[in-house]
């Protein structure tokens, strides 16, 4: 599912800035978590509150090796909300929760350190709308 995990590998091919505004990035919160024994690898099934404008939407995320259901309610996370849903066995996955990974390649959520809402839009530093914004 990863394209590369390496760190040291080089960067992928050079988008435009319009394509990065295609992948919709909203912040969430946890408001549920339990483990999903039936993923091939340890995974977490999740219900992420993404605000008004979103709803609540479900993930599978590989991330039980680090993460317990009880620490992840409450907890803010980035995913990609306008993938089509994907079916992980009879669970039907809505977003891509985000991560990178640690040196053993397990994931490391990623989130703010800041108060944001619940829906907040990734967006380029400045909020420019050209390529030299990224």
């Amino acid at each position: 599912m990863h394209l590369v995990r390496d760190n040291e590998a080089p960067p992928a091919p050079q988008i435009s800035f319009d394509q990065f505004l295609a992948v919709d990035i909203r912040l969430g919160t946890v408001i549920s978590a339990v483990p999903f024994p039936e993923a091939r690898k340890p995974s977490l099934k999740l219900e992420i509150d993404f605000g008004p404008g979103v709803g609540v939407k479900k993930s599978s995320a590989q991330i039980a090796r680090h993460y317990t259901p009880e620490a992840l309610v409450g907890r803010r996370v980035a995913a990609v909300v306008n993938f089509a849903p994907r079916q992980i066995g009879k669970f039907m996955s809505e977003v891509l929760t985000l991560g990178f990974p640690d040196a053993e390649g397990e994931v490391v959520l990623f989130s703010p350190d800041l108060p944001a809402p619940d829906g907040a839009r990734l967006f380029s530093n400045d909020g420019a709308q050209d390529e030299r914004a990224c």
